[in-house]
């Protein structure tokens, strides 16, 4: 048996050499991103973003990390106006040109979340599926904030795993956990888990829950955060 020692560090190197994976895959080769995407989740992916709908009721709103563009053509059909914001140039021109091809306009723009460039109180609910460790960062928070409206939300899909029993199944959960994508949840206290850093987002102004989402054959771990109209503004440290 690995000594536990040895075993943290082979579990580091294998999450560090699928974050540069996943790197990859979102910025040079993500014209391949829905196929991947797709057969690791044994074509779930897009029915995972999917459940985000429901939250997403709202008269203006921005995703952050866009990706390929799937949510906001969802969303633009229910003629709700959408907003979108990623990192990789690729995927703002994967998901731009997806959007025209549909006849939606694209309100898309390049940058990151810890800046955003919209004003204050711009939008009812901020929407991120499956995001990076970019949606914990103190700034990331404190901009969501701020373009929220009084009555804005933050809705993130944070995690997903497989419960299906077949044997495809079992091998795609498998390489979810390796990956890391897969939390290890204790169904009967979700909200304690560490899912989001629920004291930062509470710290700077926002009343969080999270949520189960049982489907046939999976899970999915939903966050939302309601801002705190009598809050004070936050101060990024």
């Amino acid at each position: 048996m690995p000594h536990p020692n040895k075993r943290g560090i082979i579990a580091r190197l294998t999450g560090s050499l699928f974050k540069a994976l996943f790197y990859l895959l979102y910025n040079h080769f993500a014209w391949t991103y829905d196929w991947v995407a797709d057969v690791v989740s044994i074509g779930r992916w897009r029915t995972w973003i999917y459940c985000s709908i429901p939250y997403l009721e709202s008269s203006k709103i921005l995703e952050l990390g866009h990706g390929p563009g799937h949510l906001q053509i969802a969303v633009a059909m229910k003629e709700i106006s959408i907003f979108g914001i990623d990192a990789s140039q690729n995927m703002v021109k994967l998901a731009s040109a997806r959007l025209q091809r549909n006849g939606f306009p694209s309100n898309l723009v390049l940058g990151k979340s810890q800046y955003l460039p919209y004003s204050d109180q711009s939008f009812k609910v901020i929407v991120a599926t499956f995001p990076s460790e970019y949606i914990n960062d103190h700034e990331t928070l404190t901009e969501v904030w701020r373009v929220l409206d009084n009555s804005g939300e933050l809705i993130v899909l944070a995690g997903a795993w497989i419960t299906g029993r077949s044997w495809l199944d079992r091998g795609a959960a498998f390489l979810f956990r390796v990956t890391g994508q897969a939390p290890i949840i204790d169904d009967d206290n979700i909200s304690d888990q560490n899912f989001f850093q629920l004291n930062e987002v509470e710290g700077i102004g926002f009343r969080s829950s999270t949520e189960l989402i049982d489907l046939e054959t999976s899970k999915i771990i939903l966050f939302r955060a309601k801002k705190i109209t009598n809050f004070a503004s936050p101060r990024v440290q």
